[in-house]
């Protein structure tokens, strides 16, 4: 894919994430003295064309007052966990719901999904919600509280072009 200057622009512009704004394309459009439209129009072409492979969000859930978060996990037949992390995924709760491989003899898990709560007590009130109507209550699990926290960052393409540079 070729990448013109205006990508680089758009690129330089996002690469530090999506400014807070009720609505960040608009913004960024203004910076850059496009339209919203042609905004869309070129991060979609990034994105067909393999330059940015997705888009994320990072929450900072501290922030916010969620402090109390789990990774629940479960040994959950392997023909079923498919069925089974797409009715967890539905909970308004969970945020991420994900297979990974078992890790034998230690890590007998292979579904996980992380929970943020203001309490821990709140927050296992959610994963007994998730046992009950999913029926895991009989199978293996455990609940991971985290401790603490690293730093979260979306992804960076390099520098472009210096921050405040125009291309001809």
């Amino acid at each position: 894919m070729t990448i013109d200057a205006t990508d680089k622009r758009l690129l330089n512009a996002i690469a530090d994430g999506l400014p807070l704004t009720p609505s960040p394309y608009e913004t960024v459009a203004g910076e850059l003295e496009l339209t919203e439209d042609e905004v869309l129009r070129r991060l979609q072409g990034l994105v067909d064309g393999g330059v940015i492979s997705r888009f994320g969000v990072v929450v900072r859930h501290h922030e916010l007052g969620f402090n109390a978060n789990a990774m629940a996990v479960w040994d959950v037949p392997d023909g079923a966990v498919g069925g089974v992390g797409n009715e967890i995924r539905t909970f308004p709760f969970v945020t991420l719901c994900y297979q990974r491989p078992r890790r034998l003899p230690d890590w007998p898990y292979n579904l996980f999904c992380m929970v943020h709560g203001r309490d821990r007590t709140t927050v296992r009130q959610q994963i007994q919600e998730i046992n009950n109507a999913c029926g895991l209550r009989a199978l293996p699990q455990d609940v991971l509280f985290s401790l603490r926290r690293f730093k979260q960052c979306g992804a960076h393409y390099g520098p472009l072009l210096p921050k405040h540079r125009e291309v001809a």
